[in-house]
């Protein structure tokens, strides 16, 4: 197939701007008349079809851009955000006061990639993973890709986990961690399937009940968190390797422009940025430091530590609003369902995500991707929801290897190759192989920082030489070694490829 057969393939219909998320928004298959109709009707219900394909300038009219802060910010407050926290005392042995300073200016720094990559949603109009593909080109995205789509599940995974564990707890039994699980996912699929419209809605309401309850959970329990015991003196190996987990805010990054992408695209670049950057950070620091000081005060309440026992989160938050009688169950309940949003959001992404790495999918409705997200999750969901802590600090602690070398390899190539202009980026080059950098540079130096990270990993599973002494410093190294090595190797590229 030419690129001009690839172009034509995936054609962008021009349509009236206000409906452009949900009309016409796939290639037209006349073909295929039954497909336009089921289309059609879904259109209709605003269910958002448009996978991949960029948003032209013209159909860029959404101005409610306080839609990022709440994108952002229901989507982290939730009870992964409280269980992160948790990991401070409970798995590395650091206090209430070091666990806190280390979430506070750990989210301070890790936060900002994901705040700045949502500027380019509405100034380019298109998805995040299609926008990397100026840097790591049409192929070589396709690793990257992979990364984040194992990510986007992973996160998803644990989320359901929590949300069966929070429903189970306050059944006595009765309703199973399975059971939980399904409930959770299937609420999370409902949402990101009819996508944008109905997507912001939801995180525009979704986080009052939430937040609500935590301040209750804080109101009814507080008496038992002034005096936590004693801590360990905290030692640099724990606090980096804490930080490590923390850094998982980065996991943001590589799906950052996506909900943005219908926004109008004369709108300030900071006032974006400080819309996703307050929406990211202030959640995650509030209830991550919540979670550090509860799991912290647990071993001297009892009723907490049997709620926590086996290290279930939910079961410690039904402890903690127990004393409210059958309201507290109530609350409970809402708290099981607090991960629905980031599961939403995660799910959203992933659908775009699968179709970069597998660009023949771009034919297939984005909604049906949701269902596929769920169908992968909730098994691996149910096998691991006992071993939730192994799950989480292995998981998170990876997620940092990755990301730091990708958002470095951005940065280096909007501000050194594309000058910081937009216009840098030829959007009518977005799916052609051939036109599009190679990806050699931005491959080589991706492998190349995360290579030198291994030296540096602290994990359960292996502890690389350089990590045995300086801690978990993987994701500090990874990013500053890709940042290097990008440079040199994406200005040979240019010279002898002769690629964009």
């Amino acid at each position: 197939m030419t690129d001009h057969d690839s172009k034509a393939l995936v054609e962008i219909t021009d349509q009236d701007s206000e409906n452009a998320p949900f009309e016409h928004s796939l290639p037209v298959l006349t073909s295929d008349t039954k497909e336009q109709s089921y289309r059609s009707r879904f259109s209709r219900l605003s269910i958002e079809s448009r996978g991949i394909q960029p948003v032209s300038t013209e159909q860029r009219t959404d101005e409610q851009y306080s839609k990022l802060f709440f994108i952002w910010f229901t989507s982290n407050v939730n009870i992964l955000s409280f269980s992160s926290g948790t990991l401070g005392p409970v798995v590395y042995g650091l206090g209430v006061r070091d666990s806190c300073l280390t979430i506070l200016f750990f989210n301070l720094l890790c936060c900002i990639p994901g705040a700045y990559f949502a500027i380019w949603g509405p100034k380019l109009g298109m998805r995040q993973m299609i926008i990397s593909r100026y840097s790591f080109g049409y192929f070589g995205i396709m690793l990257p890709c992979l990364l984040n789509l194992i990510g986007l599940c992973g996160f998803s995974i644990l989320n359901c986990i929590l949300g069966g564990q929070a429903l189970a707890s306050i059944t006595n039994g009765r309703l199973s961690w399975t059971v939980g699980i399904i409930i959770t996912a299937l609420i999370s699929l409902l949402v990101s399937f009819c996508g944008y419209k109905v997507l912001h809605w939801y995180q525009r309401v979704a986080w009052i009940p939430v937040l609500t309850t935590f301040i209750i959970a804080l109101g009814v329990g507080g008496k038992h968190l002034s005096s936590p015991p004693p801590p360990e003196p905290a030692t640099a190996s724990a606090v980096l390797s804490f930080g490590s987990t923390i850094a998982a805010a980065l996991a943001w990054a590589p799906a950052s422009a996506d909900f943005g992408t219908y926004l109008k695209h004369d709108v300030s670049g900071p006032k974006i940025f400080w819309y996703s950057y307050l929406g990211l950070l202030t959640p995650l620091v509030l209830l991550q430091s919540f979670g550090a000081v509860v799991a912290a005060s647990a071993p001297s309440v009892p009723s907490w530590a049997e709620g926590y026992t086996g290290g279930n989160v939910g079961g410690l938050l039904e402890a903690m609003l127990r004393p409210t009688g059958n309201f507290g169950k109530f609350l409970t309940v809402l708290l099981s369902l607090s991960v629905a949003p980031n599961i939403t959001a995660t799910f959203y992404s992933f659908s775009f995500d699968i179709q970069v790495f597998i660009p023949a999918l771009v034919v297939v409705p984005r909604y049906v991707f949701s269902i596929i997200a769920t169908a992968i999750v909730v098994p691996l969901a149910i096998a691991g929801a006992h071993r939730f802590y192994d799950a989480i600090v292995n998981f998170l602690g990876l997620l940092g290897y990755w990301t730091s070398p990708y958002v470095a390899i951005i940065l280096i190539e909007h501000f050194i190759f594309r000058r910081a202009d937009y216009s840098a980026y030829d959007i009518s080059i977005w799916n052609a192989p051939r036109k599009l950098p190679s990806g050699l540079a931005a491959v080589g130096a991706g492998l190349a920082g995360f290579g030198v990270a291994v030296a540096c990993m602290d994990q359960v599973w292996f502890q690389g030489p350089i990590a045995k002494t300086a801690g978990d410093i993987g994701f500090e190294v990874a990013f500053a070694v890709s940042a290097v090595v990008y440079p040199p190797l994406r200005a040979l590229e240019r010279r002898w490829m002769s690629r964009r």
